[in-house]
């Protein structure tokens, strides 16, 4: 039997639906295939995601390794993440945490959350300045300068409730004595510095001369002076907080054998370079002078966090 041009052309229409039907049907079997086997890792970072996106992408396409991130915000930082993945314990949601400080990951390894962790290249906490406001030599060289009259409404800050500033307050009030420290801390406040949601905004502020001097993260810093800005940092002193990598593979994770070889992949000293490079990181191994840093035990801090945030709220937030 002929079949006329218009009845050919619906068959060939049919065809090509049917076939299209197929191919995405096989597309959706692979890739559900691909997530049984485990080629798919879920993994919570705060990381800022322009430097965790390269690296992202390089794991992928060397290992058929999907990775969905869940990343944090800028204000909150890690504690948001901390408060889900605490949340998620007994069922655990992500596989593994990326996490750019410290105590946030010991906190969760306090409770058991962890299979295993690992801390891997290193940032720094530091006071940064406008060199167009204020000269190397007239540059507070101590926090404990920051309360002076001199730097009245000229310093910028995040809220020490959050983050690395919140990590690094709280390592001051451990080396210091708890007076000592709730008397700078209510200097430091009453000597109207920029309080604001991020580290990222009080280099921004410095940079921009609003403020002549900031306590930032070194990352931040030099995310400034790619952009030009006359901001640098001030050496590292005792008062000085390196901010380590950490990443940890969750205990239960669904998709453990993906989280073993990307725990094991951002260990690498490749790429951690990488990080570096990206000004990221400051560098892969501890600097020379660590020992003049802040050396926080971290177990007595965990302990004290509940009562150290306590009057840092009832200090900072008015």
């Amino acid at each position: 039997m002929m079949l006329s041009a218009g009845g050919a052309w619906f068959f060939l229409m049919m065809g090509a639906i049917i076939a299209s039907l197929l191919w995405l049907l096989f597309t959706l079997v692979v890739q559900h295939g691909r997530t049984l086997n485990g080629h798919q890792v879920i993994i919570y970072t705060s990381q800022d995601q322009i430097y965790a996106e390269p690296i992202r992408k390089e794991f992928e396409q060397q290992t058929g390794i999907e990775i969905r991130a869940v990343y944090d915000s800028e204000s909150v930082k890690t504690v948001g993440l901390v408060n889900r993945r605490t949340a998620e314990k007994d069922r655990p949601q992500c596989d593994l945490f990326w996490n750019n400080e410290e105590l946030r990951t010991h906190q969760l390894a306090a409770i058991g959350v962890f299979e295993k962790w690992a801390a891997a290249g290193h940032r720094s906490r530091r006071i940064t300045v406008n060199t167009n406001k204020v000269s190397l030599a007239a540059a507070p060289h101590s926090l404990t300068e920051l309360t002076n009259e001199t730097w009245r409404g000229k310093v910028a800050l995040a809220y020490p409730l959050f983050g690395t500033t919140a990590t690094h307050f709280l390592a001051l009030r451990q080396r210091w004595s708890d007076m000592q420290w709730q008397n700078w801390c209510r200097a430091l406040a009453a000597n109207k510095p920029f309080l604001v949601d991020g580290n990222s905004v009080s280099a921004k502020l410095v940079a921009r001369g609003e403020a002549w001097v900031g306590l930032t993260d070194s990352d931040d810093i030099a995310a400034e002076q790619r952009e030009g800005a006359s901001i640098v940092a001030l050496p590292l002193t005792e008062e000085s907080l390196l901010i380590p990598n950490t990443v940890a593979v969750v205990r239960g994770a669904r998709h453990q054998e993906a989280a073993e070889r990307l725990y094991a992949y951002l260990q690498r000293s490749d790429v951690l370079e990488k990080l570096v490079a990206a000004h990221a990181l400051e560098g892969v191994s501890p600097p020379n002078g660590q020992n003049a840093t802040l050396k926080p035990n971290w177990a007595r801090l965990l302990a004290d966090l509940e009562a150290g945030t306590t009057e840092l709220k009832q200090i900072f937030l008015r």
